[in-house]
């Protein structure tokens, strides 16, 4: 095994002599590591960095986002919550495949593990790594645009009991917005997908709302917030959302069924 302790102490660059290839399945290997310091920091850090640097060739991005792509069935929330981090270097740096897409839709909607850190396990943060994914695929121009925010609200009307505490409101609801910087975006597939989540507060009972009522409100203020600021991410000035006043309208009629008395 590669010390790969000793790769990132030497700012990352690639042992002498090794064979790329057998270098990236090791770090994949680790990827699946339980243990956070060798999945997280190093599995996770290394690859991160290799990606920014154009260290892997076009054929080595491609095999590893299909690895990556079949990883979202994995028995472990460890395996599945890390690949779409991965995948979102790979897309970020120039490698997209359209087959990457889907697993990622089937496994995002559905993931029940919603944990964002564990003691014992590290970070885990399916909802914003995946969110992480969902904002780079929602601006790419080969992706729907539409498809991503109905992703996106499949996922905010998902029940769970588990309230989100580590920020998985902001990074969902900035994959969002970035999805609504998509140039091609129409009216009102800009807007669609709110209803989605107003709709499913229908039935609410009287009193406090369930966790997963409050993590989409907390999600679409978010999102309210960035059609008056606009939003931006790494390498990219800040953006204008496309339809910002008729997303805006839509996002206050449907936070008004939960707080009249704010909006």
């Amino acid at each position: 095994m590669t010390n790969w302790r000793a790769v990132q102490e030497q700012d990352y660059a690639v042992p002498s002599g090794a064979d790329l290839a057998a270098l990236l399945d090791e770090l994949c290997v680790l990827l699946t590591s339980s243990d956070p310091v060798q999945r997280d920091e190093l599995g996770h850090g290394i690859l991160a960095t290799w990606l920014s640097r154009g260290v892997l060739d076009e054929p080595l991005r491609i095999a590893l986002g299909d690895e990556m792509a079949g990883r979202f069935t994995a028995d472990e929330i460890w395996t599945r919550s890390f690949t779409p981090l991965i995948l979102d270097c790979l897309v970020t740096y120039g490698t997209f495949e359209q087959r990457w897409v889907e697993p990622f839709t089937r496994w995002y909607a559905t993931e029940s593990d919603l944990r964002g850190f564990d003691t014992e396990l590290g970070w885990l943060h399916a909802v914003a790594h995946g969110a992480d994914l969902l904002g780079t695929f929602g601006r790419h121009l080969e992706v729907s645009p539409r498809d991503m925010l109905d992703l996106a609200a499949r996922r905010l009307v998902a029940t769970t009991d588990l309230l989100w505490g580590a920020g998985e409101d902001e990074r969902l609801g900035h994959a969002i917005s970035l999805t609504l910087t998509h140039p091609d975006l129409a009216e009102v597939d800009a807007s669609a997908w709110i209803a989605a989540v107003a709709g499913s507060w229908a039935t609410l009972e009287p009193g406090p709302p369930p966790a997963w009522v409050s993590n989409a409100a907390r999600t679409l203020r978010v999102v309210l917030t960035m059609t008056l600021t606009g939003t931006r991410s790494d390498g990219y000035e800040t953006r204008p959302l496309r339809h910002a006043e008729a997303v805006r309208a839509e996002l206050l009629a449907a936070l008004h069924t939960l707080t009249p008395h704010m909006w």
